[in-house]
């Protein structure tokens, strides 16, 4: 650690420092997003002026006004504690330094220290002002026979009267806890007991204390029974994940129900700190919510815009002529950052989209059954198809509350080219993307509001020449004469002419609101977004920044609780977006806890995944030892690749720190970090079998790698392309209004007439179109400074020039992965890499840049 210290350090020697350090930009998004339709550029001016006026410049950092004391690593006082410092204060500012950012701004400082203080291994920060301000590093340089110390800080510092101890912040060294210098036990428990907090009280902004609650913030019921939601964890009728406790007050008619806040806690180093490109597009979707859609809203009720695309042209129109809008939304709306960013306003009057991927090369091979089918292997939600190993499919409904849900699909209405029934499911050639029983329980409820959905099985076939086609669609609704009388169906088969093709239309896009609503609020929201959570809590709550596996996983968890917390204020709140554009409305989350009921952890493993969807068996002489049932399949194909490196990455690393299984056992910040995510960050969970005992390096190792997978590029397939393939509307449609017409009906007659018109008066409307795409938009950006997979914010993350090595291993390897991905989409043998609408899955490619570009992996769920 530190050896042969003692002598090394001359009485009276001046240790030279540089902190650098950010301003805080008063100006954040939450001015502009609160104005609603009031004057934007007022708050834009007004902002300036105060930045202007109040801010401390650079100068107010000097003098008495920003304090550092160091502490060391190897000289105990008579407390055992490190010993500490003279109070050290800001020198002078340097003119320039050819490391620093945008924004950074650097300082000289130098610190008495003598031979007796040993050798630094932590300090204390005081900060005299009343601004706060966001510390980067301190460098310590020509530390006597020891040279550079470096301390990577990123965490926002408040005055410091508003903390009951001082800022602590540790050197870039990893220590187990049994191995932590004498000197410093102390400081890293007690630094880990401040940010557990006492579990009481309303937590304040400026805090940083990480703990657990329930999802009882969803809800408004001061404002209405119809704003009233479900409290979500804490019972077996709705388990849940847990987020970050706010402690806010109760509501008025629920008292397990927290009131709505204007901004909402996070812990403060959690907090985007309107200081990166990502903070636009996150604070973006609060914008969406507060002040575009009421702008929107204004205008369909003022009936200036007619809520019904007549044609697939009105639909394209969007990204082509534009949409009129009245003068006075448009006046609202345009000066806002984020519309700037997702609209092109090219008359006074107009709004146009970024057209979507999905149509930039063919205006209709969307429509195709080709494309259908590809896009549950290459589409944005591509890990839902399963093999069938059993025909007719069966139903994990409980038949004692549900009766008999057996699919009524027969066997003589398949056209699988030749082939038997037995022999398609002997060769693994028969396939099924099935959401009857995620959405029968709901669908009653459902259908009682304006919504009216099915259940949707569809059966697909595995083509001889290795791509799949859709050969059946059941559209099941609940049975009239109650649930225990099961279920009734419609089978719907592939036609390319007259109003049956019609028909098949209809039914895929049926299939497709169902697809659209399980990704959005399982796929997306739950299985990354929500499961994560509980992770970044229990971290920063167990393990010690200088914890090895803190260093591995916490660029994983960068921006996720506050992403997490606009979601809950913005996105999944009662009446909020999804609620507003996707099909369950009410009932959205509450179905996401349903699915969380069979959450497994372990099966999160990519590998683990494909097997237990039956796309993939064992094989040693395969790659990765799997087989994939469907060789073709982009996202298996890439994830696998991903999957492989990241793993071998986290072998690489954990190998360095533990060399035995007892060291695991021993840990005990690492199982107390354990079983604090098992029995508090998924308690609902807890008793599961399937949770590791984390008592071995295999264990170790796994779990660090879905944590990191889940958070990286499972985010990235799921996320990256909704504007790509759902800025399309007609494509993915969000939400059906009405079922299949009957003959005989106006409806059915309007079917046989107008194809088009049934389809669009079928599938979501325009305002609901417009807030669907103005929000994913928004969530398929990278921002400009966007950390990718591979990547660390900062060079000197770590002081252990092994691990350095072992990740730049990890990056050279993505490196290469990328380039054979592109070769893969360049081989016109693998046809679903492309499809009809030529787009090539690029979704797992490692790197991007800037903006709305179908690729890269970030290291985090930061959007």
């Amino acid at each position: 650690m530190f050896p042969n210290v003692t002598g090394l350090l001359n009485k009276g020697h001046k240790i030279r420092g540089t902190v650098v350090l950010m301003r805080k930009n008063v100006l954040d998004f939450n001015t502009i997003v609160s104005i609603g339709g009031g004057n934007v550029h007022g708050v834009i001016d007004s902002g300036i002026n105060i930045i202007g006026s109040t801010l401390d410049g650079l100068t107010a950092f000097l003098g008495r006004s920003v304090s550092l004391q160091l502490i060391s690593a190897t000289k105990s006082d008579a407390n055992g504690k490190g010993k500490v410092g003279k109070d050290t204060f800001l020198e002078g500012v340097l003119a320039s330094l050819p490391t620093l950012g945008a924004g950074e701004s650097a300082f000289n400082i130098h610190f008495e220290w003598d031979h007796e203080m040993g050798i630094p291994g932590a300090f204390y920060i005081k900060n005299y002002m009343q601004v706060e301000f966001f510390l980067k590093s301190l460098t310590l340089e020509d530390v006597p026979n020891h040279g550079t110390i470096r301390f990577v800080c990123n965490s926002w510092v408040y005055n410091s009267k508003l903390y009951k101890s001082p800022r602590i912040f540790f050197a870039n060294k990893s220590y187990l806890p049994s191995e932590t210098p004498s000197p410093l036990v102390k400081y890293r428990e007690e630094e880990l007991q401040t940010l557990r907090g006492d579990g009481t009280g309303e937590r304040k902004l400026h805090e940083r204390i990480y703990d657990y609650d329930v999802y009882n913030d969803l809800g408004n019921p001061d404002h209405g029974e119809h704003l009233a939601r479900p409290i979500l964890g804490g019972s077996s009728t709705h388990p849940y994940p847990r987020r970050g406790r706010t402690g806010r007050y109760p509501t008025r008619k629920d008292p397990n129900s927290e009131k709505p806040a204007t901004e909402t806690y996070v812990p403060r180093d959690e907090n985007f700190g309107h200081l990166k490109s990502s903070d636009f597009l996150a604070y973006g979707i609060k914008s969406v919510s507060q002040c575009v859609v009421p702008a929107f809203e204004s205008a369909f009720d003022l009936n200036f815009t007619p809520n019904e695309f007549d044609s697939f042209q009105d639909v394209r129109n969007l990204f082509e002529g534009g949409i009129k809008l009245p003068l006075d939304v448009i006046s609202t709306i345009s000066p806002l950052p984020v519309v700037k960013e997702i609209f092109r306003t090219d008359g006074e009057q107009v709004l146009k989209f970024t057209p979507p991927h999905v149509i930039r090369v063919s205006k209709s091979a969307w429509m195709t059954d080709e494309e259908f089918a590809r896009e549950m292997l290459a589409g944005v939600n591509p890990c839902m198809i399963r093999g069938l190993q059993e025909f007719p499919p069966k139903s994990n409904l409980d038949p004692a509350e549900y009766g008999d849900h057996t699919s009524k699909i027969s066997v003589d209405v398949l056209n699988l080219d030749g082939c038997t029934i037995d022999e398609a499911l002997a060769s693994g050639r028969l396939f099924i993307l099935d959401y009857h029983d995620t959405f029968i329980p709901f669908l009653r409820r459902i259908n009682e509001t304006s919504a009216k959905a099915y259940a949707t099985r569809t059966i697909l076939f595995l083509k001889e020449n290795g791509t799949l086609k859709p050969v059946a669609i059941e559209l099941s609704l609940p049975h009239p004469d109650g649930d225990k009388s099961g279920f009734v169906s419609k089978v719907i088969l592939p036609a390319d002419e007259g109003v049956e093709s019609t028909i098949w239309l209809l039914a895929k896009a049926y299939v497709v609101v169902n697809d659209s609503c399980y990704h959005q609020l399982m796929s997306h929201w739950l299985n990354t977004h929500a499961v994560i959570e509980p992770f970044v809590i229990a971290t920063n709550r167990q393990l010690s920044v200088v914890h090895p596996i803190n260093k591995l996983l916490a660029p994983h968890y960068r921006d996720t609780m506050n992403i997490n917390a606009l979601a809950r204020d913005s996105l999944i709140n009662a009446n909020g977006i999804i609620e507003r554009s996707f099909l369950p409305s009410k009932y959205a989350v509450e179905m996401s806890s349903a699915v969380y009921k069979y959450w497994v952890f372990t099966d999160q493993a990519l590998p683990n995944d494909l097997i237990k969807r039956n796309m993939a068996v064992k094989d040693s002489s395969s790659p990765y030892g799997l087989r994939l049932l469907i060789e073709d399949y982009p996202y298996a194909v890439d994830g696998l690749e991903i999957w492989t490196a990241i793993k071998t990455w986290v072998q690489d690393y954990v190998s360095l720190y533990y060399a035995t299984d007892n060291d695991i056992k021993n840990d005990s910040e690492l199982q107390h970090w354990w079983k604090e995510v098992v029995e508090k960050g998924h308690g609902d969970l807890k008793d599961k079998p399937w949770w590791p005992k984390l008592q071995t390096f295999d264990e170790l190792v796994e779990v660090c790698t879905i944590i990191i997978w889940t958070a990286s590029a499972l985010h990235a397939a799921v996320n990256f392309g909704q504007y790509p393939y759902g800025g399309l509307i007609l494509n993915r449609p969000t939400l059906s209004r009405r079922l299949l017409p009957e003959e005989g009906t106006a409806e059915y007659d309007e079917m046989v007439k107008s194809s088009q018109k049934a389809y669009l008066r079928t599938i979501t409307p325009k305002f609901q179109t417009l807030i669907d795409l103005s929000v994913i938009e928004i969530l398929s950006r990278h921002a400009s400074d966007e950390v990718y997979l591979g990547q660390r914010e900062n060079p000197h993350w770590t002081s252990d020039s092994k691990a350095l090595q072992a990740f730049q291993k990890f990056g050279n390897k993505l490196a290469e992965i990328e380039a054979k991905l592109t070769n893969k989409n360049n081989d016109p043998s693998l046809y679903h890499r492309v499809g009809p609408v030529q787009l090539p899955y690029t979704l797992l490619h490692p790197s991007s840049k800037e903006g709305l570009t179908f690729r890269g992996i970030p290291n985090s769920i930061s959007i």
